[in-house]
């Protein structure tokens, strides 16, 4: 009997370790196929939008200074089939740990009663809900870029969510938002999911920027909404949240309507906050801007600082390099005068983000929407 015992147990024993070298050698598989990934890491795509269209464009660079928009600048897909108010603003793009890629648009048609999808301004009364109210995003998921899955969020079914501000136990009713604009995603290396990070008011109040935690699919959310940063006390609007890790550094990059739409720098050692502000990002721009969206060279210890310079004309993005987080070099607009940046056959793009690709990956898109 002891010796069947002891056998027993020595079974288990192996099974639990033979279990554990699997566990192992699968993670460790997977950490080598994404390090191979991010090895093979060769081009860059940026996505935005166009006032004419309201639909998602795609641009593409080998270099990271020459970019050369898909389909001749032809929306890659059309806001009219993909959103409830029949436009899209403000992409953002992003590579997930598992190699999908992450889209993330604000659900809104700015020109809706221009176009005939609206008899009336705004979705809702402008004079309870304000300027370009609406009340979802749209989030889709590809693993090749060419297909995709999507969901619409609807804000206004969450229930009110009570937070605390500068001190101040404060409730947002969901069911009043004024806004959800300019989604960003970031993977939460802590928890281990997709952060969705946006801005959002309630009604006419000042704008703050929330967040909210997604699947693996990204077609569902975890938990309710949460409060991520505010303006002091909430005086003035802050909007267009970006945040990028650099070491064990979160950098946020939002823009300050204290005085104007001016962008501005915050750092933390936590995805969620608090957040450090500071007055260090200089980009040399007198007017009006906003959009911030930063971006690694491949192969290079420098930053970008991309801008949408929305009060040009015509409209235009503007760019900023550091290393440090703390000097800021500018170096001009898109076909600028003694800038390095280049557009080959597009304009007018609004709110742009970046993201990297394979060789292999940007051939196939190419192929794709060129036919």
């Amino acid at each position: 009997m002891k010796k069947i015992i002891v056998c027993l147990f020595l079974a288990l024993v192996c099974c639990s370790q033979l279990s554990w070298a699997r566990q192992r050698k699968t993670s460790k598989e997977k950490t080598v196929a994404q390090e191979s990934v991010q090895d093979s890491l060769s081009a860059y795509l940026m996505v935005y939008h166009k006032d004419q269209d309201h639909g998602l464009h795609m641009a593409y660079s080998y270099d990271g200074y020459t970019w050369t928009a898909l389909k001749n600048d032809q929306p890659i897909l059309g806001g009219d089939t993909i959103a409830e108010q029949h436009g899209i603003r403000d992409p953002h793009i992003f590579r997930a740990p598992d190699g999908s890629f992450c889209l993330a648009m604000t659900d809104l048609h700015v020109f809706g009663k221009r176009d005939g999808f609206r008899t009336t301004d705004w979705e809702r009364d402008g004079k309870k809900y304000g300027w370009g109210n609406n009340r979802g995003l749209v989030l889709m998921r590809s693993k090749d870029l060419v297909h995709w899955t999507r969901t619409n969020l609807d804000f206004t079914k969450f229930a009110p969510s009570t937070y605390i501000c500068d001190g101040d136990t404060l409730t947002m009713n969901w069911a009043e938002v004024g806004c959800v604009w300019a989604p960003e995603t970031i993977w939460d290396e802590e928890k281990g999911q997709m952060m969705v990070h946006f801005t959002t008011r309630q009604g006419v109040e000042k704008n703050t920027i929330w967040y909210v935690y997604m699947n693996a699919e990204f077609n569902q959310v975890i938990g309710e909404p949460q409060f991520l940063v505010a303006a002091p006390k909430r005086r003035f609007n802050i909007i267009d949240s970006d945040i990028i890790k650099v070491g064990e550094t979160y950098h946020l990059f939002y823009v300050s309507h204290e005085g104007g739409a001016t962008p501005k720098h915050a750092a933390s050692d936590k995805l969620t906050g608090p957040y450090r502000f500071d007055e260090y990002y200089r980009d040399g721009e007198r007017q009006g801007h906003e959009a911030p969206n930063c971006w690694k060279r491949l192969n290079s210890d420098t930053y970008v600082i991309m801008f949408d310079n929305f009060r040009r004309k015509p409209m235009n993005f503007g760019f900023v390099e550091t290393k440090d987080f703390f000097t800021y070099h500018p170096i001009g607009y898109f076909d600028g005068k003694n800038s390095p940046m280049h557009r080959t056959n597009f304009e007018e793009q609004k709110h742009g983000a970046v993201t990297y690709v394979t060789k292999k990956e940007l051939e196939r898109i190419i192929q794709a929407f060129e036919k």
